[in-house]
């Protein structure tokens, strides 16, 4: 089985992200390749039978790029896909509040790459999320217009620019463990 493990990131949080996950898919002997999204076309993908598609979250789904190239990809493709995305807001948590947040903010991802699976008729195994530290206009936005209390702010900023953590890099992995356990059974 030939194995793609792709990915758009502008901080390097999903670039770290993909690494980990081709790191886990090399380690259990399949041929993986990792590449820059923007260095790859719709027709590129047909090449492997399993495709790990990753993305920053921008404006509450995925960015621009992942979204034209999953957008040309049609129903002769003949892989399977799995897509993770790196965001800057909690997992959503037991509160109301942090699943409003997470919807809100980092939630069209999964739905994204649902859409573009069915619309495209290629089979969709799984979605992965997790923190990733913003950038500095993304951190701005957000003290400015999501978290202005300065106390939750300062609980947020020193959490999030501590990932993706050795824990999300684990999360990553497994996640690859499970797409491909999934394939094999």
């Amino acid at each position: 089985m030939q194995v793609l493990v792709t990915y758009f990131s502008q901080t390097g949080n999903t670039r770290r992200v993909a690494e980990a996950i081709r790191e886990e898919v090399s380690a259990r002997g399949f041929a993986c390749a990792l590449r820059d999204l923007t260095e790859l076309t719709p027709s590129d993908l047909a090449d492997y039978d399993l495709v790990f598609v990753g993305s920053a979250c921008h404006s509450a789904s995925l960015a621009e790029p992942a979204l034209k190239l999953l957008e040309g990809v049609n129903s002769s493709a003949g892989f399977t896909l799995a897509g993770f995305a790196t965001h800057s807001v909690a997992p959503p948590g037991s509160s109301v509040g942090s699943r409003t947040l997470y919807e809100k903010w980092a939630g069209n991802c999964r739905l994204a790459f649902e859409k573009a699976c069915e619309n495209s008729s290629v089979g969709f195994l799984g979605y992965f999320g997790c923190q990733g530290a913003p950038s500095p206009p993304i951190e701005e936005f957000i003290h400015q217009t999501i978290i202005t209390d300065p106390n939750e702010w300062e609980e947020y900023v020193t959490s999030v620019r501590s990932h993706p953590d050795a824990a999300d890099i684990a999360s990553a992995k497994q996640f690859a463990v499970n797409i491909l356990d999934s394939i094999s059974t």
